[in-house]
């Protein structure tokens, strides 16, 4: 599948401004894409609660789960940042969930600079269901 660098930043951009941050001041969007060629968006949402808020990553995948679909092949994280800014480990474990292979693009859009990375790069050694299962296992 080719994927369009350009067309996912584009996407995420277009819903920066629906970011709710207002205690770090840092708006993240994201759009994820799958191999069926659909497009999902999320933005940062922030909570007085620390605790519970939500990245961008982490909101665009439950959107593209809520759709049905099950398979990420790119992730562009938008910021308003000067320099493009990588997932958080949280995020980087919920990708590795449906795809530890994924293209991540990090870009900002106040320099313009883009960085690309595969998620396996960024995020060597994702927990698996089957690390917890042998954690369980005493013998």
């Amino acid at each position: 599948m080719r994927i369009d660098v350009d067309a996912l930043i584009k996407e995420a951009s277009r819903v920066l401004g629906n970011s709710y941050a207002p205690y770090s001041n840092i708006h993240v969007a994201a759009a994820v894409l799958t191999s069926s060629g659909r497009v999902y968006l999320g933005v940062n949402v922030e909570n007085a609660s620390y605790g519970l808020t939500i990245c961008a990553e982490r909101s665009a995948i439950s959107a593209m789960v809520a759709a049905g679909e099950r398979d990420p092949v790119a992730v562009a994280i938008v910021t308003d940042l000067e320099d493009p800014i990588p997932p958080c480990g949280a995020c980087r474990q919920v990708i590795a969930e449906f795809n530890p292979r994924a293209l991540i693009v990090m870009h900002s859009t106040r320099s313009g600079r883009t960085v690309v990375r595969n998620l396996e790069e960024l995020f060597p050694q994702p927990f698996t269901i089957s690390d917890e299962a042998g954690r369980r296992d005493p013998s």
